[in-house]
């Protein structure tokens, strides 16, 4: 459910306060994503097209086919020749012509040479490439401009790599570089791990789909979307299930069929408030918990299990703490079912632009602009206001500052770790 339910609150004013202890045996969040990533197994194999490999990730070694270049290849366009004949002011007989594709069939002889362009193989004989910028040509003949080294701009068979060479090792998201490389090593298919497919679930009574008639008390369902976004940035591919109201039996039919699925996110009914009923709803489909709640802000009513064959990860509903959520989470998640480890998001140093208080038992996650400071390095000063419900501050930010639990005051200037958004499609 989405809204003031499940709302985090603000950060008490020192550590512990307000809490009460309790928050001590609460997961931390490198423990519950630990756990997550311990039960979830990568997807089948599947064998997909070049043009279709982009972002997959890879599930055998990509071996090269070939060596490349084949042969030993002209590096630039210019004249194949004997480097002992190459000396400054050497005039030479041009016995042919070899574009790209079209090696020459004879041998170079001693005061020969051989027009050739980039790409061009290499003729018998020759040991080096006369640049054609250095080359004075008369008819048949060529002048030597510039005096030549054995070897020179000479592109050597397997420079690039051999015949049995791993390419691409099995566990690696595919980038256009990869995928360049697969094509060169003569492989028009590529084996991957399949898409991981997500099924998204929004519960309340009082949200309503973007665009239809919103009821009294009633606000948008902006979660379902945002995740929705966030499994395809992190390489899956989602199914934005109709939003159930807050009842038991609707929860269950609307999880009744997840065959097909690698995961189900729920958003919303996962706290302790009377129709707070994910749970409930979900034991009709055998679902065992895992955890539920861990020490962090925003999103500590996370929950974690399984309903029969299908692992489940709850988020809150407030939208801010559902999305963090998603970047601490669901993206790891989404990469240990893609084939990856599912490491953590990689933070980044920087100092604050202004003071923070001191964390209490929860580690904080405090969105925050980043600027360039006097030194080049990057300022992060967080928003004033980090309530939860405010999707619109964390559309704003640059960065979530990271706070330990217990972790003390610090001033502007001090240095802290930042996880970037830029890069997470958050």
């Amino acid at each position: 459910m989405q809204g003031a339910r499940n709302a985090d609150g603000p950060a008490p004013a020192g550590p512990g306060a307000a809490e009460g202890g309790k928050t001590a045996a609460f997961l931390s969040v490198e423990a519950a994503r630990a756990r997550i990533l311990a039960r979830l197994l990568p997807t089948q194999t599947e064998i997909v097209p070049l043009p279709e490999a982009w972002g997959r990730v890879s599930a055998r070694l990509v071996p090269a086919r070939l060596t490349n270049p084949p042969s030993d290849v002209s590096a630039m366009d210019g004249y194949a020749l004997r480097a002992a004949d190459g000396a400054a002011g050497a005039m030479l007989r041009v016995i042919g012509e070899a574009p790209a594709g079209h090696p020459f069939a004879g041998t170079v002889a001693p005061g020969e040479t051989v027009r050739l362009f980039t790409g061009s193989v290499l003729p018998p004989g020759a040991d080096a490439i006369l640049l054609q910028e250095d080359a004075e040509r008369h008819g048949e003949s060529v002048t030597v401009r510039e005096t030549v080294a054995a070897g020179q701009h000479i592109r050597r068979a397997g420079q690039d790599f051999a015949a049995g060479d791993t390419l691409i090792p099995a566990g690696r998201r595919l980038g256009a570089r990869d995928i360049g490389l697969t094509a060169a090593g003569n492989h028009p298919w590529v084996a991957v791990h399949r898409r991981p497919r997500v099924a998204i679930l929004a519960t309340g009574d009082e949200i309503t789909l973007p665009g239809e008639a919103i009821g009294p008390g009633g606000i948008i369902n902006a979660n379902a979307h945002a995740l929705a976004a966030l499994v395809r940035a992190g390489g899956g591919e989602p199914l934005v299930l109709p939003i159930v109201a807050d009842a038991r039996d609707a929860i269950a039919v609307a999880t009744g069929d997840l065959r097909g699925c690698d995961l189900l996110v729920t958003t919303g009914g996962a706290s302790v408030g009377a129709h707070d009923l994910v749970r409930e709803g979900l034991g009709a489909r055998g679902f065992a918990p895992d955890f539920w709640k861990i020490a962090m802000r925003p999103g500590k009513p996370l929950m974690f299990g399984h309903a029969g064959e299908v692992p489940v990860l709850g988020l809150p509903g407030n939208p801010v703490a559902a999305m963090v959520c998603g970047l601490l989470f669901l993206l790891p998640a989404l990469a240990r079912l893609s084939g990856l480890p599912g490491d953590p998001p990689a933070s980044v140093p920087a100092r604050l632009g202004a003071p923070v208080a001191a964390n209490d038992r929860r580690a904080d996650h405090l969105r925050a602009r980043l600027s360039e400071g006097p030194d080049g390095g990057l300022v992060a000063t967080p928003f004033p206001s980090q309530d939860s419900a405010r999707l619109r501050l964390l559309a704003d930010a640059d960065a979530l500052v990271l706070r330990p639990p217990l972790a003390p005051a610090l001033a502007a200037g001090e240095i802290v770790p930042v996880l970037r958004l830029d890069g997470f499609g958050v």
